[in-house]
């Protein structure tokens, strides 16, 4: 198996950030949760710094975060934040520097999944009526990835083994 990086991206509450974790620990890989490093970094939460300083200053720091930790480097599971795909440059270090997998979920799955996180700030506290919308904004923005995976109704040890199945033919 060609040790590269692997590159989730999806929208919110499609498994993301679980099976970065399992997928990590399985190979024996690095995980870097683009969030949390962004949060680390500016001592902040998502939410506090899309309310402080806005949509264009996180998506900055959201590209700047991504560069720096995927280019140059291997042996990492990324898991994205759900909106990172929305910029073309972040694509293009995603395809240029990883195997990227869109994980995906049906609405009423990601409903159930997050209508409860707080730490969601684009959903304002209505998940039935912001996933469906974002959902429709988003549609093709996933397209990009050359593996795409339907987690609803797989375990998160189905998702992993998917993956490690393709990195093997990668």
């Amino acid at each position: 198996m060609l040790k590269r990086n692997v590159v989730l991206v999806g929208f919110m509450g499609t498994g993301k950030s679980t099976v970065a974790s399992v997928l990590a620990e399985r190979l024996g890989w690095s995980k870097i949760d683009l969030d949390a490093v962004i949060e680390a970094e500016e001592g902040t939460t998502i939410p506090q710094v899309f309310s402080e300083k806005g949509e264009p200053y996180f998506r900055k720091v959201e590209t700047d975060t991504l560069k720096r930790e995927l280019e140059g480097r291997t042996g990492q599971i990324v898991a994205t934040g759900g909106g990172a795909v929305l910029a073309e440059v972040n694509r293009t270090i995603m395809l240029d520097n990883g195997l990227v997998v869109a994980l995906t979920a049906d609405v009423g799955t990601i409903i159930n999944r997050v209508k409860d996180d707080p730490n969601r700030p684009l959903l304002r506290g209505n998940a039935e009526k912001s996933v469906p919308e974002l959902l429709e904004k988003r549609k093709h923005a996933y397209d990009f990835a050359p593996v795409r995976i339907d987690t609803s109704d797989k375990t998160v040890e189905q998702i992993v083994e998917a993956i490690i199945e393709r990195l093997s033919v990668e």
